[in-house]
């Protein structure tokens, strides 16, 4: 791997990733931007290109479609120079989980959760390797929060910070960092999925502070970075609290409360 890895986003094309590929190519970092719309990464390429210098390869690929995001698992597999990798592609679905299409829920699941765990196990083993690397998941709060009612977009959200914490528990003592971000409102394409009018929205968090302040929690190697959050003793509060039941899920016989017992 060179000292100035060369770093894949997904979902490269608007928003987040489109962020994210502003900023590490002005850290020096040549880019693979992977998206749909091919246009738009092309655009935003040229523009990277002439105002840092760095070297921009395009994949065009939808990462619900198995042959497509083949390819992009053949890059992160065999191309030493990538060296972080970001899960960004994502998106979610406008209605409650009754009014949802089962069809439109599959292809959300496999999105959100299905390439993004594909892509990380494309790279994970060489990056262990080396001995050295790092993969950023963007997850969302909503993964912390049914009450926000977004059930199968939450539901893959929890999916995304459970596999960082846990890869990052078994991968950093190889070397491999894995940080998991978690924005909330944050003004991207992602509403007009929604079915929403972001403008209507309060305290909506603009991409290039969400992606400055997750840069910030890269640099400072958080498992977990949460830009929204101020108070981030409630983060430590709350990993205390679910750490400290894991003793209790060693258990033999179910609680009294389930035995008639109290």
């Amino acid at each position: 791997m060179t000292a100035t890895p060369s770093v894949l986003i997904t979902g490269a094309s608007t928003g987040i990733g489109a962020g994210y590929a502003e900023r590490f190519a002005q850290r020096g970092h040549d880019l693979i931007l992977v998206a749909r719309n091919t246009a738009r990464m092309e655009t935003l390429a040229e523009r990277l290109r002439a105002e840092t210098g760095v070297a921009i390869d395009i994949i065009a690929a939808d990462l619900a479609n198995p042959a497509e995001r083949a390819v992009v698992e053949a890059r992160l597999s065999d191309d030493a120079r990538i060296g972080i990798l970001v899960n960004n592609a994502g998106t979610t679905l406008a209605g409650t989980f009754l009014e949802q299409a089962t069809d439109d829920i599959e292809r959300l699941v496999t999105l959100n959760t299905t390439a993004l765990v594909r892509l990380a196990h494309a790279i994970a083993p060489r990056l262990a390797q080396a001995g050295e690397g790092s993969i950023i998941n963007i997850g969302s709060v909503v993964g912390l929060a049914p009450e926000f009612g977004m059930a199968v977009y939450g539901a893959t959200k929890a999916f995304a910070l459970h596999l960082s914490q846990a890869l990052n528990l078994q991968l950093g003592p190889q070397g491999v960092y894995v940080q998991a971000v978690l924005p909330a409102t944050t003004r991207t394409e992602i509403w007009d999925h929604a079915g929403v009018d972001v403008d209507t929205l309060q305290a909506v968090m603009e991409v290039n502070d969400l992606v400055d302040a997750a840069l910030s929690g890269f640099d400072r190697r958080e498992a977990v970075t949460i830009p929204p959050l101020h108070d981030v003793g409630q983060w430590d509060a709350f990993e205390t609290a679910r750490q400290a039941m894991i003793p209790g899920f060693g258990q033999s016989r179910p609680a009294a409360r389930y035995l008639g017992d109290a």
